[in-house]
């Protein structure tokens, strides 16, 4: 009996570490909907007692308000749709951001000679800002993040980046 032929282990190297960091809204679409049909309600309301009293152009102002507001809330649900894509394994970090647009930027890092630099908050009320720094690079991770996120994120990952550092166990 012949013996078996080993193959060759092809598959990719296991995650230490691998997280989507995306914004956050607190506005569901639902929410989104009643809050815009109570400010058409009042605006219209507010409008049509102006009209009456005489002041028919402030009608069209509340009308304005109205609908910068609907933009600006349409802009912020479209910006929302940015995330990055962060994964890490024994040889390779790799940092993957989406704009709102669907454009992708990858950078690759070596865990080795990686470090992630926090930048606290005057008074101790968490983390300001989040860098990936390796050699003369320095990429900024998490802009949309708040400090809380932000803090949670920085303890999680340093341990999994010290991880990759001490190398296979």
């Amino acid at each position: 009996m012949p013996a078996p032929s080993r193959v060759p282990d092809i598959s990719p190297e296991p995650l230490l570490f691998s997280a989507t960091l995306i914004p956050y809204r607190s506005l569901s679409q639902r929410g989104f909907f009643l809050l815009m049909l109570a400010i058409g309600v009042v605006s219209f309301g507010l409008g049509v007692a102006f009209v009456t009293m005489g002041a028919w152009p402030v009608f069209g102002f509340f009308g304005l308000d109205a609908t910068l507001i609907y933009l600006a809330f349409r802009r912020n649900y479209r910006d929302a749709r940015a995330f990055e894509e962060i994964t890490l394994s024994g040889n390779r970090l790799l940092v993957r951001s989406v704009s709102a647009d669907g454009d992708v930027v990858e950078h690759s890092f070596a865990p080795a000679w990686t470090r992630l630099e926090t930048a606290e908050r005057p008074g101790g009320w968490g983390i300001a800002g989040l860098a990936l720094v390796s050699s003369d690079r320095r990429l900024v991770i998490g802009r949309f993040l708040n400090a809380a996120d932000r803090t949670a994120f920085a303890e999680v990952f340093a341990r999994a980046l010290a991880d990759a550092r001490s190398g296979p166990r």
